[in-house]
């Protein structure tokens, strides 16, 4: 979440005639992310979150997004509902934006997960899968294996000023994946962006997920692969096998994973490490200094790259060999 488009008072107050929420209160923007501006806004009806989305959003993924939400939301899934107007659908446009107002959800993000909450985070992932079965729009994975390469390439010889020799080293690993990466598992719906700044816990209780701007049609057990790489390292580098072990069983305890997914998660945790190493690397590279957008560090990322390379079974995780015949 962020701002990066400024709302004025009187053109939100006439953004918000549309819905049955009473006259505004109060607003402010919020800081985190990158992707959205995001506003935190009280009304005579309540406390809701404003979404601006800016040009990084393809429009048209729009409707996936929001009635993928609304889906979620119809299975039981705590998630933010996206509220609707009084005439038309819940997306409008705001300050030359398209813009939805959306629910608040009560709860708090975890910067050091526990490995408990990594257990709660499998079993949330495995039950938005399941719920999301019948969901029937399609969205495209825009960053999977296919697009790997060419961001590389727009990253060039200035991959090399993050660390000597990057560059190569990661053609040599895109290689690999592109030769390997399997293309007959379990597919679905998937989050593709769950890491721990959007999933809320409240009073020890996960609370519910957020933030599905990247959500697709994609291998499911690649979610799971996204989350072992997002919760279960510590702040030191090291992967925390117990926060391994949870957040699999978590998973396998709500939707069983089968032999072939068990078997590739190695290389599908390769896949994500380097799908967000060059997402950082082409931010960290490309982003003017001035710019609104957050750089994250790519070298977090290729840390996390090395240690999957090293990865020969799921004993590596954290998971017993009960695992493989559960």
């Amino acid at each position: 979440m962020a701002v990066y488009t400024e709302v004025g008072e009187a053109e939100l107050s006439a953004f918000l005639t549309r819905y049955d929420v009473g006259r505004l209160l109060s607003y402010k923007g919020i800081a985190e992310g990158v992707e959205n501006s995001n506003f935190l806004l009280r009304s005579e009806g309540g406390t809701f979150i404003l979404t601006l989305y800016e040009k990084r959003v393809n429009r048209a993924d729009l409707p996936f997004f929001v009635g993928l939400m609304e889906h979620l939301a119809g299975k039981g899934l705590s998630c933010p509902l996206p509220v609707q107007p009084r005439e038309g659908d819940a997306l409008g446009e705001l300050a030359g934006r398209p813009a939805a107002l959306f629910t608040f959800l009560e709860g708090m993000w975890s910067r050091r997960p526990t490995a408990d909450q990594c257990g709660a985070v499998g079993k949330a992932m495995a039950g938005m899968h399941l719920a999301a079965a019948d969901f029937p729009l399609q969205r495209a994975n825009s960053l999977s294996v296919d697009a790997w390469r060419p961001l590389l390439d727009a990253c060039g010889e200035d991959a090399d000023r993050v660390e000597a020799g990057l560059c190569a080293e990661i053609a040599a690993e895109l290689t690999e994946l592109e030769a390997n990466w399997p293309s007959d598992l379990p597919k679905g719906v998937i989050h593709a962006d769950l890491f721990p700044d959007n999933v809320f816990f409240l009073q020890g209780e996960l609370s519910g997920l957020i933030d599905f701007y990247f959500a697709c049609n994609d291998v499911l057990a690649y979610d799971l692969a996204i989350c072992l790489c997002a919760w279960c390292f510590e702040q030191d580098g090291a992967f925390n096998v117990t926060k391994g072990r949870a957040l699999i069983e978590g998973y396998q305890s709500v939707r069983p994973l089968n032999a072939a997914e068990r078997d590739a998660l190695p290389i599908l945790a390769r896949g994500a490490s380097v799908r967000f190493l060059l997402t950082r690397l082409y931010d960290w590279i490309n982003t003017p200094a001035n710019s609104f957008v957050t750089k994250k560090d790519p070298k977090e990322y290729l840390r996390k790259s090395r240690f999957h390379r090293q990865v020969r079974s799921l004993a590596d995780y954290g998971v017993t060999m009960d695992f493989r015949t559960a």
